[in-house]
């Protein structure tokens, strides 16, 4: 389970960091400011505040059911990175706001293209707050259990191949807790989720 968890990790955070951050850049640096993106920024907030549980549906009955991936590490993968892009977006955005408009006119006039500024200056300097959101998307990822349990099951192994089932540490203690009633292991479980997350 533990293995799971952080192939969970790593993999969620593949596909869902690159996503989140391009989507971040073109709404802050390359998107015209008017209507459609603040339709689009809208979305993106409405979209962070939508209960797991109901991530976990749509994973089930799209990626499990109409792609036919059934439960597999893959399916829990694309779903709670469904969940982590407004998180991402949004703090990403927040830390790209935060360079000063002095430093992009500055390295325009010096004759770097709009690109180069961004990837050379803007990045850089907003660093913290992307690695900010980084950190807050490993946390979302190892407490996820609703969406997981819909969509990666609960086989408590390691997975050889994306297309298997496995069982993070979250939802091993949500099962331990509630239909073994063992509290004291779920307790436990939840100390080695902790000192991840730490």
């Amino acid at each position: 389970m533990l293995v799971a968890t952080l192939f969970m990790i790593a993999l969620t955070l593949l596909v869902a960091v690159p996503i989140g951050i391009f989507s971040a850049v073109y709404l802050n640096e390359y998107a015209k400011q008017g209507r459609l993106v603040s339709i689009i920024r809208f979305s993106i907030e409405c979209l962070s505040g939508i209960p797991s549980i109901i991530y976990g549906l749509f994973g089930m009955l799209f990626f499990v059911t109409y792609l036919k991936f059934n439960y597999s590490v893959l399916a829990g993968v694309l779903t709670v990175a469904i969940i982590l892009l407004p998180i991402i977006i949004r703090t990403t955005e927040e830390a790209l706001k935060t360079v000063p408009i002095a430093y992009r006119e500055g390295s325009l006039a010096l004759g770097a293209t709009k690109l180069e500024t961004i990837m050379k200056l803007v990045v850089p300097n907003a660093l913290p707050g992307i690695l900010t959101a980084v950190v807050l998307s490993v946390g979302r990822i190892i407490g996820e259990s609703a969406a997981l349990i819909l969509t990666a099951g609960t086989v408590a192994r390691v997975p050889q191949s994306l297309f298997e089932s496995a069982s993070t540490l979250t939802v091993k203690a949500y099962v331990v807790a509630k239909e073994e009633g063992n509290i004291e292991m779920a307790c436990a479980i939840g100390v080695v989720i902790i000192i991840i997350v730490l």
